[in-house]
């Protein structure tokens, strides 16, 4: 039985380390008392369910949170520089905003339509992110990472074309939400398809400093469906996301019941 739309956001609570970055606490903080971010989220969901697609919820978006904030905290002590730091004088602490901002919203578009969704967020996110940010920031600096934002949420699309190192790590940081739990709603629904296939293969994915690069990935799959999610999602977002460099991605197949016809697949 469905729920009414107050039941249905009641436990949503979206939960990243701060890491005493008082702005951060500040914009989740603003997000978590927001019903109307909440109910975006609940439409984005649903619209996801309708169609048959993997899970697009505030799980998904706490989860894509938390990856950017994991690349992030390790791309920046090897000397990769934030543009909020390069172009506008401030801090780290600043792009952690940017970045949450984005994660935040990245989504939102959904709850209009899959079809241009990350267009769709853009206009949503334009107006939700002044009262976000209202308790962090004063002008012209909200306005500056509000903008950033923005250019973060669009970057995040196939062809997105990122041009700051936030806008990188978010587009990023969503292709590598990919484990089984996304593959829910389609195999409940009875109508599994590649991307419900393909993310059930994905039994694990550790984010870990790297040696040569600054960031290693790690994906254990239990089949080679998986390697969809790491050549077709990821591979396409890491391309011209200005990481490429700077990330290592090592997908390994652990199975006993399969021809390994790839026993391990390197981006």
């Amino acid at each position: 039985m469905a729920e009414s739309p107050a039941t249905a956001i009641a436990e949503m609570r979206i939960r990243a380390p701060a890491q005493r970055n008082r702005k951060l606490e500040a914009l989740i903080d603003a997000a978590n008392a927001d019903t109307q971010l909440k109910a975006w989220w609940l439409m984005q969901q649903t619209n996801a369910t309708r169609l048959g697609m993997s899970d697009h919820s505030w799980v998904h978006v706490q989860k894509v949170l938390n990856i950017a904030l994991r690349l992030f905290r390790l791309l920046t002590p090897r000397g990769i520089e934030p543009a909020v730091v390069r172009d506008h004088d401030m801090t780290t602490r600043d792009a952690e905003v940017v970045i949450a901002c984005a994660c935040l919203l990245h989504d939102t578009g959904m709850s209009i339509h899959r079809t241009d969704h990350e267009a769709f967020s853009l206009f949503l996110a334009a107006d939700k992110l002044p009262a976000l940010l209202e308790r962090a920031y004063d002008e012209p600096e909200r306005s500056v990472i509000a903008a950033e934002s923005l250019h973060a949420i669009i970057g995040h699309r196939r062809r997105g074309d990122p041009i700051t190192l936030e806008a990188g790590i978010v587009r990023v940081a969503d292709a590598l939400d990919m484990e089984e739990g996304r593959s829910r709603v389609p195999f409940e629904a009875g109508r599994p398809n590649i991307h419900s296939l393909s993310a059930a293969a994905i039994d694990d994915v550790r984010i870990e400093p790297g040696e040569d690069r600054a960031v290693r990935i790690e994906i254990e799959m239990n089949n080679s469906s998986g390697i969809f999610q790491v050549d077709e999602l990821l591979a396409t977002k890491l391309r011209g996301s200005g990481l490429e460099e700077h990330v290592e991605v090592v997908a390994e197949i652990h199975s006993e019941h399969e021809k390994r016809l790839v026993p391990v697949f390197r981006i």
